[in-house]
């Protein structure tokens, strides 16, 4: 069972800047890539960025553009999300996840993390 552990999530006050960041230490397919989704209460889950393994290759949802940033660690098992300017509407549970993505709209996810809690107040 390959695990990815998230860390960085919190409450935050609007404008502000969180890091989110995964570990995903058994995944190792070069085929992969890996990133965020996240899930606000009562609307369905949405893609929020990706990076390939690589890390030549980078999506963005349309909500996120300009404010997150992903890029992989040294490690490239590894992952962050960096929000700035985050926004209330941001507070969501900020999924990582690892699997085949060919943009915000065509991807298919093997594995997912439990999620991190990210809340934005205003």
């Amino acid at each position: 069972q390959v695990q990815l552990v998230e860390s960085g999530g919190g409450l935050m006050q609007a404008g502000g800047s969180l890091t989110l960041s995964c570990a995903a230490p058994e995944v190792t397919f070069s085929t992969n890539a890996m990133g965020w989704f996240r899930q606000a209460s009562g609307k369905e889950r949405e893609f929020v960025a990706t990076i390939s393994w690589s890390g030549n290759t980078v999506y963005y949802g349309d909500s996120v553009k300009g404010r997150f940033t992903i890029s992989r660690g040294n490690a490239k098992n590894t992952v962050y999300l960096q929000m700035n300017s985050l926004k209330p509407e941001d507070t969501a549970i900020y999924y990582c996840a690892v699997g085949i993505v060919q943009g915000p709209s065509s991807y298919v996810i093997s594995y997912w993390g439990k999620g991190t809690l990210v809340t934005v107040s205003s």
